[in-house]
């Protein structure tokens, strides 16, 4: 593990995430990036949300913040799109190696209506996933 992506959305999965994310950085001697997807209507990808941007870059921020307080640098990024499938080729694309991030925990119906990030980028991402509860 030397370059790790963490997806951060700001929530108690995602803190959780951060955390396991950051000691895994500071025992391994890893770089660390954060993602925060920003979603976007599949009909309409050029019409992302003003407000869910500006919520995206307020989570970032926090990340940065958290994880500054370590003593961790991180670099930040804030595509818009499908969150998994995202997630998925920004670690391809950046040769990360291992995909850290939380699960909201979604029981069965939840995980067929929303569907399941966590679940998405375990199935299909190239790089090791952790996967915090």
């Amino acid at each position: 593990m030397r370059k790790i992506l963490l997806a951060y959305d700001g929530g108690e999965p995602a803190r959780r995430a951060l955390q396991t994310a950051g000691d895994l950085a500071l025992t391994l001697g890893a770089s660390l990036s954060v993602v925060s997807v920003v979603p976007v209507c599949p009909d309409h990808p050029e019409a992302a949300d003003p407000a869910a941007i500006a919520e995206h870059a307020r989570d970032l921020q926090e990340a940065k913040r958290l994880l500054a307080e370590r003593g961790i640098e991180v670099e930040l990024l804030e595509p818009t799109g499908d969150p998994a499938g995202t997630i998925e080729r920004i670690a391809d694309e950046g040769g990360f190696d291992t995909i850290v991030l939380g699960s909201r925990g979604l029981g069965t119906i939840g995980r067929m209506l929303k569907g399941s990030i966590s679940e998405h980028v375990v199935s299909h991402a190239r790089a090791t996933v952790v996967v915090t509860h």
